[in-house]
């Protein structure tokens, strides 16, 4: 396979650059999340979201959407949340007596699932099908999602009070779990300012469309051209079933985290302007695809340990490819 011309990957390099800073104009002191839910959207994947209140999640998504002109839509997941308010239903049209389909919201290209562990497993799990295969089944009959699609949910750490874990099967179908955390005190200070001005009514720089639905399509096309040497492909390989014999680890992960391993590695890469995956690339993805796809044995849970602790620990033992 040869290497996709510089030019096409300068071009790529800086419509991805373009996106990023578009976003911060409103996203303040969150770079490193943007980048990564960027890295899972042109790879195609989704993403859990974990962080407190008020941290901008929501606004990520309206701001992603904004910028590549898509639609968005919000759920919010409550305890009495119901499979068929995600996905839609039939019922009947009474002036013709016919059985018509109501899409639910679900239909869309950014869903974002506010507080997905406030529904039980049962509405949890509406979102399997669609988030595997971009569709849904509606008495039998599937229906296509939009292109491009994806699912980001959040979920709140500390209050966990009224909360149902995620199940594995859908855990494993997010690409990425991100942590977003406080700003620090510089962006937290310039945000504050932002929202001040904005209510006194000063000037703010406007959010704009910046990238096109062609562009996202040479985006993918050319994720899809990266080249990545079988070596580095058994390096990821290596590291994902590290996890399920790893002491400290009571889960390790599946075959899905490979994939996700390669893929997101192969975004970072035209983040760079590079046509090729890095063993860099790889490890610089691990905490971020694997994280929720292990398990902390209690012994750990209890002593304190993070699981991105013990993934630093288990990739530093993995042979990295000198090649």
């Amino acid at each position: 396979m040869n290497e996709l011309p510089q030019e096409q990957l300068e071009y790529v390099k800086q419509a991805i650059s373009q996106l990023i800073d578009n976003i911060e104009l409103e996203l303040v002191g969150q770079r490193q999340v943007v980048e990564q839910v960027i890295i899972a959207f042109i790879a195609g994947g989704h993403v859990l979201l974990e962080g407190v209140p008020g941290l901008g999640k929501t606004l990520l998504v309206r701001l992603l959407a904004k910028s590549i002109s898509l639609d968005h839509k919000r759920v919010q997941f409550t305890p009495d949340l119901m499979p068929a308010d995600v996905t839609g239903h039939t019922m009947v049209n009474m002036k013709t007596g016919d059985f018509i389909v109501k899409k639910g919201p679900v239909f869309t290209n950014l869903l974002l699932a506010d507080e997905i562990n406030r529904a039980p497993a049962k509405t949890q799990a509406a979102l399997l099908e669609v988030m595997q295969e971009q569709q849904v089944t509606i008495d039998g009959e599937a229906f296509k999602v939009g292109s491009p699609f994806m699912v980001l949910a959040t979920q709140n750490p500390i209050d966990n009070e009224g909360t149902y874990p995620l199940p594995e099967a859908e855990l494993d179908r997010f690409m990425m779990k991100l942590v977003i955390d406080y700003p620090d005190e510089q962006d937290e200070i310039l945000l504050t300012q932002q929202i001040a001005s904005k209510r006194s009514g000063a000037q703010q720089a406007e959010i704009e469309t910046v990238m096109s639905a062609e562009t996202l399509t040479t985006i993918r096309r050319a994720m899809e051209a990266v080249i990545v040497d079988p070596e580095l492909v058994a390096y990821a390989v290596s590291i994902v079933r590290a996890t399920r014999q790893w002491q400290g680890l009571t889960r390790g992960a599946g075959v899905r985290a490979s994939i996700a391993l390669i893929q997101a590695a192969k975004v970072a890469a035209l983040f760079e302007g590079l046509g090729f995956v890095t063993p860099d690339h790889v490890k610089s993805m691990i905490n971020c695809v694997l994280r929720h796809r292990v398990n902390l044995s209690a012994e750990k849970e209890i002593a304190g340990v993070q699981i991105d602790d013990v993934l630093d620990e288990l990739s530093n033992t993995i042979e990295v490819p000198r090649k």
